[in-house]
Parts: C-alpha cells; structure tokens; sequence
C-alpha cells in the first residue's frame, strides 16, 4: 500500500484540531467527530491539553484513502510550542495550512509559511470558519495572494477557464501546455503542486464538515507517492515516553525496511531494536516490520536524539525557532538539585527546546523556554512524572554576541609535559547565520587528526561572550595554524588550547550584544493608531501602517522582546479588547540598550574560571599564565594575519610590512626546554623543522586553457571597491565623484569580458544600507552584484566561491589579504589589484597589436584600379572643365 505522512498546521484557534477531526471522521477512521469543547478529541489526549483546549504535543492518526494509507501528524499551533511543530515538519510529505476564515492570514501563520518553505514542502491550504458572517471568499483568496503566494490557487474553481487561465501563470509548462490545449492536465498540476509551484486552496468550515471531502479528494488526486531507496534510512523527529516509562523513538523509515530485532547505529552507538509501534492517537500496533515511508515508534534505543539521521540520512540542524526566555527552577525545601537535574534532562531529550541548564557557581537550575504557556506545561510533567512541585522565577532574555571585525585569536597550553597552540580566525557573519567552523590549515603545520580534534572541541560546547557571558553566534572560526609536539601533545592539551583561543580572539575583537527581536502585527481602532506607535516608539521598536479601511488600522513591525513582553494585556486594555496582538520571533539584533545590560549582568570575563581568556606557557620547567593582551607576544608560531599581509605586502611591492619579525622562542628553544626537564635523563633529543613557511604564497597561472577533460565555465569575482581605491586613478576619481570612479572601473572591465570570454561579477558593498535587498543587474556584458544588508562584499565572494568552486573555474580579483587566505582555502585562483591592471593593460595591448597586423600595410587608391583608357578619359574631361 502507498504512505503518505501529511502535517496539519495552524495558527492558535485556526480550527486545526477540528479540521483533524472532521478529516478522521470523513475517512472513516472514526464514528463520531469530537469537539475542543467537550475535551473528547482523538488526538488531544494529554489531561492539559484538554483544559487548555490546544495542542501542546505532535501526535498521529493512521487512516486510509482507496489504496492510499495516510499518516495525519497533528502539531501544535501555539508559538510557545513551536519547536515541536519545527521537528514535525522535517519528515511530512505535504503539509494542510489552515486559515482562519474570520481573523484571515495572521502573523504565526506567515511564520509558518517561512517554515514550510524553508523546508521545501508542499502545502495545500484549508480556509476555515467560511460559515461565520465575516468570512468573504473573494476578500480572503485575494488576502492570501498578497500575504502567502500568487501561486494560491482556488480548487472550488475546478475544470472551469478562469481556473485553467490561473495555473497557466505558475509555470512556464503549464503556461505553454495551456496554450497548446486551452487546459492543464492533472499530470502537470501534480507535478507543480509537488515543486512548490501551485498552491491548491480550499474553503469549507470543519466544525459543520463542509469541504473537508472536496480536501480529501484533492489530496487524493493530487499528492505524488515519493519513491523510496533500498539502502536503510531513517530520520529521528521526537523521543517520548510510554505509561509504563519505556523509551520512545519516533522516527520516519525513509529507505530500506526495518525489523525487531534489527541493529541500528549512528556510528557512535549501537543498538538493537525490541519492538516496533505504529501509534494512532494512543492505542498503538506492534508490528514485526515497517516499510520506507511509515512513520513508527521504536524502543529498545537509549542514545537517539530528536534530529539524528539513520543510515544514509543526515543528522538535521537546530531549529530556526529557539527559546529566548530563560527561568531559574526553585525547587522545594529539601530537594537536592543535583539528583533533581538528570530527571529534568529526561525531559530535555522529549522537549529539546527546553534547554536544561545547571550553573556550577550558583548552584541553580535553569530553562530557557519559549513562552510562560511552557512553564505550566513544565510545572505540570515534573509533578506528574516525578512528584515534586516546582516554581519558577519571573524569567530573563536570553542575550546572545557576536564581533564586528575579524580577529585572530590565539590559545597556547603548555604546562609540564604538556603542548598546544591553536591559531584561529574569528569573523562576523551574517545575522541569523549562526554559528560555522572550518579548517584552513596547512598539513605541515598540524596533522589532520589535530586538525579534526580542534573542530571537534569548537563544536562541542557553547562558547560564552566576553561582554554577559553569553553565546557567541553569527560568526565563522577557522583554524589557520596550530601545533602539536610530538611527545607531549595529548588530546585534552588542543581542548584548553582552542577555547583559549577563542576567549582570546573575543576579547581582541570588538564584540555586539544581541537580543531577541518579535515581529508582530498589531490590529486596533484606527483612533488608537497614535498612541499604539507612540508605546511602539518608547519600546525602541518600528513600524508602520499596512491597512486601513476607516475603522480598522495594521500596522506591522518589529521590537525588542524585552520591551514587548507583557505589551498584549496593554493593548487589551487601552482598545477595551478590541486590538489584537500578534508576534513571532524575528530573531537577534544589535541590543537596544547594551550599556545597562552589560552593566546589570556583572560579568567579567577575565575571572571566569571556566573559560580563561589567557594562555599558559613554560619557562624553565614551570609553566605560568600570560593575560590575553600579551599572549601574542609569547606565540611560538607567528601571527596568521600578519604573515598574510607581509606575503601580500611582498608579492604586491609594498615594502613598509613586508619585513618579518623573528618569533620570540624558536621551535629548538622549545626543545631545549623539554628536554631539560621530562626527557632530560633519557639522552634523546627531538627537532621541529618546518619544511615550509608558516604562509606561503603560490603563484598559479591567472588564466590558462583547460584540460581536455575539464569543461568548467570560467568566472572573474572583483572587489569593486577594493579595486577602486587600489588603482590610483580610480582612486583619485573617487575622492571627487565615487560613481564616476566605479563607472569608470565597469567600463574596463566590461572592454575586459569581451576579450576574455569569461563571466565577469563585480561586486559592491551596500551593506550599510538599511533594509537593503541583494541586487543583481546586468551591466552590458558582465554583472553588477550590490550586497545586501550586513552582508559585505567579502561575505558575497567567499560564498560565492565555497559554493560554486566544484562547478566553475573561479578567479578572485582583491589585494585584501584576509579575503585572499579565504578563496584560497576554497581552491580559487587569485589576482591581486595590480596584477589584474597588467592583465587588463596586456589585453588591450595585445588586441591592438592584432588589430595592427590584420591592416593593409599599403594605403591603396581608386585611379591606382583604373585602366589606362578610363584615366585619359578622365584626364580629358578635367581639361575640358577648365
């Protein structure tokens, strides 16, 4: 039989539940269709979810179509629970968006539709409520147009031209299957629904069972059944536990089959598989085997994690929705928190959004959760689950930082028979990249398995700021050198070496505070308009007027989480319940008030005695502790950064930084060292010879003829203004008139292309431009790339170069030394400013001389073609004239 899983999501009091009920009743899955109301629904079986009337918790009903056996997952469609509903979407086949007929696309609705198209699934949308008297179709098929997509197709228009004349414009081949037939056949509707080109939208009302057949046949008709590999692969998207204590894993089979008894492993751990469950909402089959797409619970493994992939199938990243509330858990008079906090990690393993938190020094336990919602849900399973009564503080933001400049941070470990140094390079990325390792270190400097250890430790905790204490994001660390002795190099050396490094380089760099910012949609009176933008204002927020029809007013915007916390019980009041308040967490930015919050959290980061921000090295048998800002002064290894720009300094001709400093301590010194003290008595010495630089510049050919078996398409990346302000006459130019500079400089380069042949990209910072979109224009024969906001023009190139090297043959264009070291890393060729202005001037040249050689070298004339008998003729007719 055919399985299909299909997600049904919602807005709060959208009617999802009910929408899930009428659907179970319509297929026949159950007799009688329950109500939120009279807390007998099939799915909302948890005793919380029936009094509050939501669902806190994804559950799943099994039902079949004809040949077709559906998965129904229902999610929670409040914010604070969001997290959950993330997991669910990771193995949905299509996704169910239902709408409010009568409140119309709302602000977590749009989140929602973020999601599922960041996840690339297909949706078809359910307007319910269509039998309340503010429901209009017409108004709301056009709202979701507007709001969601244009491809929002209305399938109660079925088989008629205006329907055809819609999904004509979703495609080009449904626009050109249009043209040749007057229709679109139901192949290419399937087709367009499955590639996120047609969105099918269908209006009923679930609590009367109106439309939800007119769903159900859609469904029906046009859902694709994914075709599934042999080899075995499962994602794992929930752990929960049974009445009787036993350890749920809830996955979906994505290929292969699997058995009780079966062995699985993640190539961490191994286990083996005691029984398998098909749960539909909570009575439960044991099965002995389940087929690729079946969604089941398995027990028997103790180590899955939500989000790990099995067999071919990835592990998954953290979701884009995360907790920005923390709370201190006050346990009660007796309790020891210490034996209390592995039963709270029981339930950070079913709710991972949780974020259990131990602090050492307080001796305190604390959550980071989504919204106060959770603190009852979480009040009530502690007590549930283990009998104690806990409470709750009222909460903190959870703050995050980052840096603004790239820095090198350094880290050496080097107490008695011990040895480590790191180098790494800090950089900002973009905002809400999070956060991304990498390694870009020479092999003769430090053996792969150093290399890949260093990344491990990055990787394995979150590393704290300098300025609060908080976790770093929006940055990228590289490891670009490091070294390791070979006697006493021991694993835990490159742990202390690397956090110390990256303590080191936060303290060098400049660092930002961020804070969690809502986005939210505020509909009130339009006479309330004033003052509503006025609290806005007071709460260093923005915003602005998308809607008004003379009564009502939206407006949309964004604010600090802080300062908009308990902003909805304001508007209640102020409108007399009349407004209504909408948010969903935009993510972080720059801290509104950074002073104070500094200021209130006390930290300090050079007497954290967990995180260190100096090094430790050895002097005559005893190691001491050097303060971060004289560190570097200490390194055995010369500063990465510095070696790049005195290389860049040498190839370029500048003189003023191309000299290098000796190290303070050479590698036989170290040795020295060593030997005096461990191996004094052993009569054995041991040598580091570096068999090259610690940088070293390798000059490739800037352009040359492929190979015969390699067909790659060729790109030139500039650095516009790079360029401009290395070339004297641009830069001249530019001190008067910067668009004449940069005019001048696509000009050349536009003369340049049509020499070459190549895919020419200029690229210039607009960065600094707020709200700035990423703008890509054809500038004659090459492109013209503006960034967008917070996105430099090194961030554009590097990207563009990590991702496309393995396609294209790719040269960059810059005399910026950091940036080369990265396109570098990413296998680039590289040109610097001056050498790209000989490339171009030896081009010109070069054209010119052919254009010189394919002339006549003899001028010729008309009467040099005639003959002798026209000449006279000629001759006679001016003596004539004269």
């Amino acid at each position: 039989m055919k399985q299909l899983t299909i997600g049904i999501l919602a807005h709060v009091d959208a009617g999802k539940t009910t929408l899930s009920e009428g659907i179970l009743y319509a297929s026949g899955k159950i007799g009688k269709p329950g109500r939120v109301d009279n807390k007998n629904t099939f799915l909302d079986t948890y005793e919380l979810e029936k009094a509050r009337g939501i669902t806190i918790f994804s559950k799943q009903a099994v039902f079949e179509m004809g040949d077709l056996k559906i998965t129904l997952l229902d999610t929670p469609g409040h914010v604070d629970f969001s997290a959950e509903m993330e997991r669910t979407l990771r193995v949905l086949d299509y996704a169910i968006l239902v709408i409010s007929g009568a409140d119309g696309v709302q602000g977590h609705t749009r989140t929602l539709w973020r999601l599922l198209s960041m996840y690339q699934i297909p949706v078809f949308l359910f307007i319910n409520k269509m039998d309340q008297p503010a429901a209009d179709q017409d108004r709301l098929m056009s709202e979701v147009k507007k709001q969601l997509h244009d491809s929002c197709i209305d399938f109660s228009l079925n088989d008629t031209d205006g329907f055809y004349d819609q999904l004509a414009m979703c495609s080009e081949s449904m626009m050109d299957e249009y043209l040749e037939t007057g229709r679109v056949s139901g192949d290419k509707i399937r087709q367009g629904i499955k590639s996120r080109n047609v969105f099918p939208c269908f209006f009923g009302s679930a609590l009367k069972l109106q439309g939800i057949e007119a769903l159900l046949k859609g469904i029906s008709d046009y859902a694709l059944i994914r075709e599934y590999p042999h080899e075995l692969g499962a994602k794992i998207f929930k752990i929960t536990r049974d009445d009787q204590g036993n350890r749920l894993t809830h996955l979906k089979l994505t290929g292969g089959s699997l058995s009780v008894k079966n062995t699985l492993t993640n190539g961490v751990w191994e286990e083996k598989i005691n029984q398998i469950r098909i749960y539909s909402g909570e009575k439960y089959e044991a099965v002995n085997e389940v087929s690729p797409g079946c969604i089941c619970a398995v027990t028997g493994l103790t180590q899955t994690r939500p989000g790990e992939g099995l067999g071919f199938e990835a592990a998954y990243e953290s979701p884009v929705l995360e907790p920005v509330l923390s709370y201190q858990i006050a346990l009660p008079e007796g309790c020891d928190p210490r034996q209390m906090l592995p039963k709270l990690r029981q339930l950070e393993e079913e709710e991972p959004e949780l974020h259990i938190v131990w602090d050492e020094h307080v001796q305190e336990i604390q959550a980071q959760i989504m919204g106060e919602i959770q603190i009852e849900i979480l009040k009530t399973l502690i007590s549930e689950r283990f009998g104690v009564e806990v409470s709750f503080d009222t909460g903190r933001i959870v703050y995050k930082e980052s840096i603004e400049n790239p820095v090198e941070g350094v880290g050496h470990f080097e107490p008695l028979r011990h040895y480590a140094e790191v180098h790494l390079l800090l950089e900002p990325g973009e905002q809400g990249s999070g956060m991304e390792f990498c390694l870009a270190c020479s092999e003769d400097l430090l053996a792969k398995n150093y290399q890949k250890l260093v990344l491990t430790h990055l990787e394995e905790k979150s590393h704290k700021g300098v300025l609060t204490g908080s976790a770093i994001t929006d940055m990228r660390i590289t490891l670009v050198s490091g070294k390791a002795h070979q006697k006493h190099t021991e694993g835990g050396d490159f742990r202390e070496a690397t956090y110390r490094a990256v303590r080191q380089g936060l303290k060098e760099a400049q660092s930002v505070l961020l804070e969690p910012y809502y986005g939210f949609t505020l509909e009130l009176p339009e006479n309330l308009v004033g003052r509503a933008m006025t609290d806005i204002e007071k709460m260093s927020g923005t915003c602005e007027i998308t809607h008004t029809d003379g009564a009502t007013a939206v407006l949309t915007g964004s604010a600090p989480v802080f300062t908009m916390r308990n902003y909805q019980k304001e508007v209640s009041a102020y409108s007399r319940g009349m407004g209504r308040l909408f948010c969903t967490l935009k993510g972080y930015e720059p801290c509104h008030n950074p002073e104070a919050v500094i200021r209130e959290s006390g930290y300090n980061s050079e007497t954290d005695p967990d995180n260190p921000t100096g090094s430790v090295f050895c002097s005559h048998g005893a190691g001491f502790v050097v303060p971060w800002d004289q560190v570097k002064n200490h390194m055995h290894l010369e500063p990465f950064l510095k070696l790049a720009q005195s290389a860049v300094n040498e190839e370029t001709g500048d003189s003023r930084t191309a000299s290098r400093e000796a190290p303070l301590m050479s590698l036989e010194e170290i040795d020295r060292i060593i030997e005096s003290t461990f191996y004094a008595n052993r009569g054995k010495r041991t040598e580091w010879k570096r068999k090259r630089p610690v940088y070293e510049v390798r000059r490739e050919p800037v352009y040359h003829e492929p190979r015969q078996a390699e067909h790659r398409e060729e790109y030139l990346l500039v650095d516009g203004y790079n360029i401009v302000f290395a070339w004297p006459e641009l830069a001249e130019l530019a001190n008067d008139n910067m668009d004449g500079a940069r005019m001048k400089l696509l000009d050349q380069l536009c003369n340049y292309q049509a020499i070459r042949k190549c895919r020419i990209i200029a690229v210039f910072d607009a960065y600094r431009v707020k709200e700035h979109r990423e703008e890509i224009i054809a500038y004659h024969n090459i492109h013209l790339v503006y960034t967008k906001e917070a996105q430099t023009a090194d961030h554009y190139i590097e990207r563009f170069a990590h991702d496309n090297n393995g396609k294209y043959r790719i040269t960059v264009a810059t005399s910026d030394g950091l940036q080369q070291m990265i396109v570098r890393g990413a296998g680039c060729a590289l040109l610097s400013a001056r050498e790209l202005k000989i490339e171009m001037e030896a081009a010109n040249k070069r054209v010119a001389e052919e254009f010189q050689e394919s002339r006549p070298r003899q001028r010729n004339y008309l009467l040099d073609s005639l003959s002798d008998k026209t000449k006279e003729q000629l001759k006679e007719a001016g003596s004539e004239e004269s």
